[in-house]
């Protein structure tokens, strides 16, 4: 019986992680704040955002669950109320601003313009 459930363990395969990178392009004549949201993970995290300074762009990158939804949400530095994608409260819908985690793929966030 236990050897049967070492044989079981030996199989068992656990959701792969995949490196993604997102390439944040700032035409807000602002800064923004951005955060991306997974199942269970926002990045950066610990309460901080990607800043993103007017006219800026920026690379990020982040370690995802292969076909983990991933969804970005951008902000007026200062003011929550100006926000694009699904906002910082993730409570707005969006057709444009989620992608499916795949590794060594980058997706394109345009803010503002």
């Amino acid at each position: 019986m236990i050897r049967l459930a070492l044989i079981a363990l030996l199989f068992a395969t656990p959701a792969a992680a995949d490196g993604m990178a997102f390439f944040i392009d700032n035409r807000h004549p602002g800064d923004v704040a951005v955060e991306l949201y997974g199942r269970q993970t926002v990045w950066p995290g610990n309460d901080q955002v990607y800043l993103i300074e007017k006219g800026m762009k920026k690379s990020v990158s982040i370690t995802c669950e292969a076909g983990e939804r991933i969804c970005w949400g951008a902000w007026v530095n200062g003011d929550a109320g100006a926000s694009w994608g699904v906002g910082p409260d993730r409570d707005r819908q969006c057709a444009t601003c989620c992608v499916i985690c795949v590794g060594k793929t980058t997706a394109t966030v345009e803010i503002g313009g």
